[in-house]
């Protein structure tokens, strides 16, 4: 599951880039950008062959459609209206859609222009911003999957553990019941974007820095402090062998942490 997802995240990465690459393209065309802008787009492009927006367009479009049909299902007719109207009474500026631009037409009235490509560039702008909306509810979901399936992880973990405890192998159920504790202050940096210069962190390392990053107060530090020292009595010779009542202490203080701290 982990995979396919990956997969899907690096599409949609894929085609919002892509679609950047066909904005520039048709902004360029049309003549549509400041000079100073043009001037900085056309350096970076240099010697490079943007795509064409008339010829790639429609393939982007299929492929972006199922995306917001998919992930943002509300935005799904704006998406669509945007390429192609059900109605209108005419053809104006703000009737004008990317369609009509791939026929060619433009509207005149009395001699005068009233509609032609250049207003397709800023409906094909507000498509592109629909399918990033996409991409940044999709991160959002996919946070969500991770953070369930982690969590379920952790319970079969902890589960393990007082299995383990109930048959006597103290030493063996406090060093899980430690590694998930440790794994889950590993996630709860990444999650508040904290990192790390060690190379192998331990939960004191995590544990300092979430403090210092005001994630946990005081009482939360000193309760992983000590079942931090709880998981070394496991891990480690001490000068006493855990107790049934340390092991208990230290499976239930983790699963307490995993379930209030983010």
């Amino acid at each position: 599951m982990e995979t396919n997802l990956s997969k899907y995240q690096e599409d949609l990465d894929r085609l919002i880039d892509h679609g950047q690459l066909l904005y520039y393209s048709l902004a360029l065309e049309l003549n549509v950008v400041e000079e100073r802008s043009k001037k900085q787009l056309l350096k970076i492009f240099e010697g490079k062959e943007l795509p064409s927006f008339k010829k790639e367009y429609e393939a982007w479009y299929s492929e972006a459609m199922q995306v917001i049909k998919q992930v943002i299902p509300d935005r799904f007719q704006d998406f669509i209206r945007l390429y192609k109207p059900d109605k209108r009474k005419e053809i104006n500026f703000l009737t004008y859609t990317i369609s009509d631009h791939i026929l060619g037409l433009t509207t005149r009235q009395y001699g005068e222009v009233i509609a032609d490509g250049t207003a397709a560039v800023p409906k094909f702008e507000q498509q592109l911003s629909i399918l990033k909306s996409a991409k940044r509810k999709f991160e959002s979901s996919l946070f969500d999957i991770r953070q369930i399936l982690q969590a379920e992880l952790f319970d079969n973990e902890l589960d393990s553990a007082r299995e383990l405890h109930k048959k006597g192998f103290l030493r063996g159920a406090g060093a899980i019941a430690g590694v998930v504790l440790e794994t889950h202050l590993a996630q709860v940096c990444q999650n508040h974007s904290i990192s790390i210069r060690k190379k192998h962190p331990a939960i004191n390392d995590y544990n300092e820095k979430l403090k210092a990053h005001e994630v946990i107060d005081v009482p939360s530090w000193r309760r992983i402090q000590h079942l931090a020292d709880l998981r070394n009595l496991c891990d480690h010779k001490k000068k006493r062998e855990p107790t049934p009542e340390d092991i208990d202490e230290l499976i239930n203080g983790v699963e307490k942490v995993c379930k209030s701290i983010f």
